[in-house]
């Protein structure tokens, strides 16, 4: 019976240390299964963002200004007319944006005058001794005013066609020297000024058909139109 004792003793033992062993083999496995598990949880991902359609005025074309149509000068042409108190005749030519101009009383007083033509139709000619032309291209007419020894004058010149027109011819004859300016009116009739070493007259007729001037006392001239 002593010995017996010790016996149950170990034996006790050893069913406690089986006990205390397979209690923590089991609280260890519980352990590592529940972190698992919270781990691979997955975060649900977040919602897709809408897109954003770009506007109208984002995605067409901004559209160009149409140019703007720039003024054509007038086309060439031929001008005949009066002044507004019929004390003389104005003939102008036009030609590439350039103007020459005629003004002639028939008797002493003539001036020739150049210029450029804007686009709008404006002249501003220029001749000797201080003569200008200012004026402007409205429709088959050309309206302004002529100032020649300081005397201005309102005309209108309309458009004229062949033989209509402005004429001129220098030339020498005999030792002479001759320098003539014409205009010829749309109904024939016709002025200008002949210039016989520098001193002015009037002019004898001139054909128009031919541009022959026949000179008094003998001779003659071949006048042309004028060109810019």
């Amino acid at each position: 019976m002593k010995r017996s004792g010790p016996l149950f003793t170990l034996l006790g033992g050893l069913l406690l240390a089986l006990f205390m062993l397979s209690l923590n083999v089991t609280t260890g496995s519980g352990g590592s299964s529940y972190g698992d598990s919270s781990s691979s949880t997955a975060k649900p991902a977040p919602p897709p963002s809408p897109s954003v359609k770009p506007s109208p005025s984002e995605t067409s074309p901004s559209k160009k200004p149409s140019p703007s149509k720039k003024p054509r000068p007038p086309a060439d042409g031929k001008y005949t007319g009066r002044t507004d108190d019929d004390t003389a005749s104005v003939a102008i030519t036009l030609r590439e944006g350039k103007a020459t101009a005629y003004y002639c009383d028939g008797r002493t007083t003539e001036s020739w005058l150049k210029g450029d033509v804007e686009d709008d139709g404006s002249l501003r000619l220029t001749g000797k001794g201080g003569a200008k032309l200012d004026g402007r291209v409205e429709g088959d007419t050309v309206r302004g005013t002529v100032d020649v020894r300081d005397r201005p004058r309102a005309f209108s010149a309309p458009r004229a066609k062949k033989p209509a027109g402005l004429y001129r011819a220098t030339s020498e004859v005999r030792g002479e020297r001759l320098d003539g300016g014409w205009i010829v009116q749309p109904d024939g009739s016709q002025v200008g000024i002949l210039n016989r070493d520098g001193e002015p007259t009037g002019a004898p007729r001139l054909d128009p058909a031919t541009g022959t001037v026949r000179l008094p006392g003998g001779g003659r001239l071949t006048a042309r139109p004028v060109v810019p």
